[in-house]
């Protein structure tokens, strides 16, 4: 398990008010995604450990098409600008 990309909690906060919220059943640990997109690798050769493959892949597509993944990166680009300025 050692193996496993996990983001801190320190950048889960900076992250999670991009989120869209839940609805009913609470969603799982949503770092699973990340290590996917950080290493570009098909949905299912991510570790077993981050749940099933098309779990993640819905939830990728999901966040896509609602723009969560565009906001988070305008919103951590702007932050890393502000601090150069």
């Amino acid at each position: 398990m050692s193996d496993l990309i996990w983001l801190s909690e320190a950048q889960m906060r900076r992250i999670e008010p991009h989120f869209p919220l839940s609805h009913g059943v609470p969603r799982v640990d949503d770092r699973r995604i990340i290590f996917v997109i950080r290493n570009g690798l098909r949905w299912r050769d991510a570790p077993a450990e981050y749940g099933p493959p098309k779990t993640i892949y819905n939830r990728f597509i999901r966040w896509s098409r609602m723009g969560v993944f565009n906001r988070i990166f305008a919103a951590l680009s702007a932050k890393g600008a502000s601090r150069i300025s």
